[in-house]
């Protein structure tokens, strides 16, 4: 798409993220332990984690549609920006992303903190099955047999005290899973690329039509904040970061005032 060949910090982020990958496959070493990003309120959160989450990700899928979006890309923003300020550009927009989802993150499980002291304050099968529909539904009905036994026995002490065991082990799992990937970053390119070369036609391999930089982007972002509002169903992917990074590329390139080139 872009006719160049691979600019140096493309070159070595990818080799990075791949090797990176690739070391934690082959050796089964769990570096998300320690380098994930975790939640502000985990105990397992560090400041560093939010650079060094963005060189980890979670199966051969998810690096592969980053880093092959880097590639395509990277060269011609790398290209327009120069080495050092696309350098520049490509962490910000992975930080930037990074701490804006973990504050929304923040924001979301201060309410399912505050729903879990209600709940274990005085639990019952009503309030069990609201605070599994709003905070885990994707497990809702894997659990039906319980949420029936405890309907039929509402005082029993016994559903009682595995309600709010549950209850509360999902609060703190949510609290210490990690987000990981370049995604952020990648998404930071894409809005760059958008604005920078906005006319662009694009020939995308699950949609065979030529579609315009600016139209797929804009498309690509209406879908992540219809999916991150829940709109789509329960999901593993954090499309707040996504926009996050959108966000953080957009204001970047406006303050450094780069005018499109095509």
């Amino acid at each position: 798409m872009t006719g160049l060949g691979m600019t140096p910090v493309v070159r070595t982020l990818l080799i990075i993220n791949i090797g990176v990958f690739i070391f934690q496959a082959f050796l089964q070493i769990d570096v998300t332990y320690f380098f994930g990003l975790r939640n502000w309120n985990s105990p397992l959160f560090a400041p560093h984690q939010f650079v060094t989450y963005m060189f980890l990700h979670g199966g051969l899928g998810h690096i592969f549609g980053n880093m092959f979006a880097l590639f395509m890309f990277g060269p011609m923003l790398e290209y327009t920006l120069g080495t050092r300020r696309f350098l520049i550009f490509y962490m910000v927009a992975g930080i930037g992303a990074g701490v804006l989802n973990t504050a929304i993150n923040g924001w979301e499980l201060q309410g399912q903190q505050n729903a879990l002291a209600a709940y274990v304050k005085s639990p019952d099968p009503d309030g069990f099955v609201q605070y599994m529909h709003r905070y885990e539904p994707m497990h809702y009905n894997g659990n039906a047999k319980f949420l029936e036994a405890f309907a039929d026995n509402p005082k029993d002490p016994a559903y009682l005290s595995e309600s709010v065991k549950f209850a509360t082990d999902l609060y703190k799992s949510h609290v210490n899973t990690p987000t990981v990937g370049a995604s952020g970053a990648v998404f930071g390119l894409l809005i760059a690329f958008a604005l920078l070369f906005p006319n662009i036609e694009m020939m995308l391999l699950f949609f065979p039509v030529p579609i315009k930089a600016k139209y797929f982007v804009t498309l690509y972002l209406l879908y992540e904040i219809f999916a991150g509002l829940g709109y789509s169903g329960p999901s593993n992917v954090a499309h707040f970061a996504h926009i996050s990074g959108a966000l953080v590329g957009f204001l970047l390139i406006k303050y450094w005032k780069i005018e499109k080139k095509y």
